[in-house]
């Protein structure tokens, strides 16, 4: 009896230490199995990346300020790093995903990534960051929904429908890092893909026989939340449903004032939230369209995602052409004044109780300033490369925040320029010296001929303004400084400018880089490193405890232990929480 009273006092008291570790922001865990597959999405059998199996891979689906688990198994030949695009990584830097924090998981290893989705809502995507890796698949949609209590500005959808579209190659990533080595374009992309299928077979003279497309069952009568990601390569691409309005609801974590659009550009790298309300009848199926944008469309038809939205009672197949895009293949103004009427929805609620108007980011001061410029790929020390601000980046054998941590020197160099240097290019791994809880403005030029999106790892930037030509003091009086959309990746036009204010806010290393992934993959990217002089948890959790290793530490890298588990558990080790069971059993037989 007395043993039963001690073990059962025990139990009492690890029941209640692990209900305080899990009550309140609960855990939620995925396995990644990420290995190489043969399908045919344009009818040519090629090998992507699957994950589990599956391409695209699976949807991560959490709430706010969960704590997300995934643990992942690399079963490439090569190295591997999974980048959460658009996860603001508050306090976990380190879970990033991207060489400038991570070493990368060696090929036959597992490595588990845990954060959390600290006040952020929204829809993004993952995708695996090394190697030109996204070109062959291995991407996923990633949502984070409100927690119940904090309201969303509309009301409740029927369902959620996610929608992956991108430019698509039917030769390997592999392959087309080859082609960007030997200073060549990749050129013409195959096809689009929805949702990794092709088209539907629209028109027969373009589209062969035995494509698998993509069908979207809907009930009549209803909204759906239709979340839509351009997870492509290099193409801008028009997104539209035959008949039907899409009302913009979210852009990547940002509620919009809702308007209607018959159609809209998503640029590489972007995500939006649409409300679709079936309304029409049901005579027939409907086109969902994905189309190339600013191209010469007669010789790109058959870049085109085709994709069925079939009502439960429809009565008959799609059929007549496809809703048209906009006609303005060589002036890009239509599309520009449709970013700018994309606006932040001040008085929605986000994922905090507090409303995201009161953040007043046109009335805070500006502490820094850098116009990041990029040019056309150039020959560099016999390497073909893209620049910004004159600046090609090579990423550090060791990487920037474990440098940091270990007091690596000569990783990388803070000097980079706040302007574009006014001499020859240089390859260099060189990064922004942010300072903590500063306002800065950063000037996106792109001086290509083709549309770039950026985007900027740990934050949600505000777009404020864009325009054509080259930017000036002068355009800051185009600002608009009250209701710009706060987004994590924004276009570019070709001979224009974007403008963009940050709030250095989240302690880390964070990369910013054009989403274009062959420009990205030749250099076109920077960090910005943003420490807090007085060190503590508060703002940045201690480097994990199963932190990989590689450059000049790659010493202290052991040989993995496939046989333990080291994934952590509201600060337990996961062979701590054992031990306690084992604890709870040795008891049990002493009963």
């Amino acid at each position: 009896m007395a043993s039963f009273s001690i073990f059962s006092l025990l139990f009492i008291h690890i029941c209640l230490l692990l209900g305080l570790s899990f009550a309140e922001d609960p855990f939620v865990n995925y396995n990644f199995v990420v290995s190489y597959i043969t399908v045919s999405p344009l009818g040519i059998p090629q090998q992507v990346i699957a994950i589990n199996d599956k391409f695209p891979g699976p949807t991560i689906n959490v709430t706010t300020n969960n704590n997300v688990v995934v643990n992942v198994k690399n079963k490439l030949d090569e190295d591997l790093l999974m980048h959460w695009s658009g996860i603001q990584q508050r306090r976990t830097s380190w879970q990033d995903g991207v060489l400038g924090t991570n070493c990368p998981i060696p090929s036959k290893w597992n490595w588990t990534y845990q954060f959390q989705v600290k006040d952020q809502i929204g829809s993004f995507f993952y995708f695996p960051s090394l190697h030109f890796q996204r070109a062959s698949g291995g991407f996923g949609t990633f949502i984070i929904n409100n927690r119940p209590i904090i309201p969303i500005p509309f009301d409740t959808p029927y369902g959620d429908i996610t929608i992956l579209i991108g430019d698509w190659y039917t030769q390997n990533h592999t392959a087309l890092r080859k082609t960007l080595y030997a200073g060549k374009d990749l050129g013409m992309p195959d096809g689009v893909l929805i949702n990794g299928k092709g088209p539907f077979r629209y028109n027969d003279t373009l589209v062969p026989d035995g494509i698998d497309y993509e069908t979207v069952t809907v009930e009549p009568g209803k909204t759906y939340r239709l979340r839509v990601s351009n997870v492509g390569i290099s193409t801008s691409l028009n997104f539209r449903i035959q008949s039907h309005n899409l009302l913009l609801a979210e852009a990547e974590g940002s509620y919009t004032v809702q308007q209607n659009y018959t159609s809209l550009d998503i640029h590489v790298g972007q995500s939006y939230s649409f409300l679709l309300t079936t309304d029409q009848n049901a005579s027939s199926d409907y086109f969902i369209v994905a189309s190339a944008r600013f191209v010469n469309e007669t010789v790109w038809q058959r870049v085109t995602g085709v994709a069925i939205l079939h009502y439960t009672n429809s009565k008959g197949k799609a059929s007549g052409p496809l809703p048209d895009p906009p006609q303005d293949q060589f002036d890009k103004t239509f599309s520009m004044n449709q970013a700018r009427s994309i606006r932040w929805n001040v008085s929605a609620s986000g994922a905090r109780p507090n409303p995201q108007g009161s953040f007043r980011y046109g009335s805070i001061n500006v502490t820094e300033v850098y116009v990041l410029k990029n040019k056309p790929p150039i020959m560099i020390d016999g390497k073909w490369r893209t620049t910004l601000s004159g600046i090609s980046f090579v990423n550090p054998a060791t990487p920037i925040r474990l440098a940091d941590q270990y007091r690596v020197k000569g990783a990388y160099k803070l000097n980079f320029p706040t302007r574009p240097l006014t001499g020859p290019p240089r390859m260099e791994t060189s990064v922004i010296n942010g300072t903590y809880r500063g306002f800065i403005e950063v000037i996106l030029q792109n001086n290509e001929t083709k549309v770039h999106t950026y985007h900027m790892n740990g934050y949600a930037f505000f777009v404020v303004g864009m325009d054509y030509g080259e930017w000036t003091e002068n355009s800051r009086g185009t600002y608009n400084k009250w209701d710009g959309i706060a987004r994590t990746t924004s276009q570019v036009y070709p001979g224009a400018w974007t403008a963009i204010l940050i709030s250095l806010d989240n302690v880390g290393v964070w990369n910013i880089r054009t989403e274009n992934l062959d420009s990205w993959y030749l250099g076109q990217e920077t960090y910005i490193r943003v420490v807090n002089p007085e060190h503590n948890n508060k703002t940045e959790f201690p480097m994990p405890d199963n932190a990989l290793f590689c450059g000049a530490l790659s010493k202290m890298q052991k040989p993995q232990d496939i046989s333990f588990a080291t994934t952590s558990i509201k600060g337990f080790e996961t062979k701590v929480f054992f031990t306690l069971l084992m604890m709870i059993s040795a008891f049990i037989s002493l009963v």
